[in-house]
């Protein structure tokens, strides 16, 4: 079984309710065992041009699965889709569900439809916060730094 690290967000709707859905259905999936979840924090929405929208709340959800990170990510993407979240959703748009793969085990992976780890954690609070949480001693796969150090640069 391999560790993964799942973040997941919502800034549409009942968002506590959503992200709890999300999980269950994610952890319904009989290659995936929850293992823990961090706090549920509310950011501010990130945009492109500024325009207001809702808060978001984000975590992390910890899973072991046997599944390939490709297959992974297609159960992220249906588990969105189920939720309401179309597949050409446009970036930086409010959604109801965002669900991505962070970190899976130690890999290192770039496909067209997968970078791991994550290429924007090092620059987002609402995900480096939720990760030390759960592992804040763990190590970035390619910077080599804990996840409380890299926080700390960040702030």
């Amino acid at each position: 079984m391999s560790n993964a690290f799942i973040g997941v967000g919502s800034n549409l709707g009942d968002r506590h309710a959503t992200i709890a859905r999300a999980i269950e259905l994610l952890c319904a999936h009989p290659g995936i065992t929850y293992i823990e979840e961090s706090q549920w924090r509310e950011y501010p929405a990130l945009t492109l041009d500024g325009t207001p929208q809702p808060d978001f709340v984000n975590g992390v959800v910890h899973i072991e699965t046997n599944l390939a990170p490709h297959d992974l990510i297609a159960i992220l993407k249906s588990i969105e889709e189920r939720m309401g979240r179309p597949a050409d959703h446009e970036r930086w748009q409010p959604r109801t569900i965002d669900m991505d793969i962070l970190l899976y085990d130690d890999r290192v992976c770039t496909s067209p439809t997968l970078t791991i780890p994550h290429p924007d954690i090092v620059k987002r609070i609402f995900v480096l916060e939720p990760l030390c949480d759960i592992r804040p001693d763990a190590m970035h796969p390619v910077l080599k730094k804990s996840f409380s150090t890299l926080l700390h640069e960040l702030s």
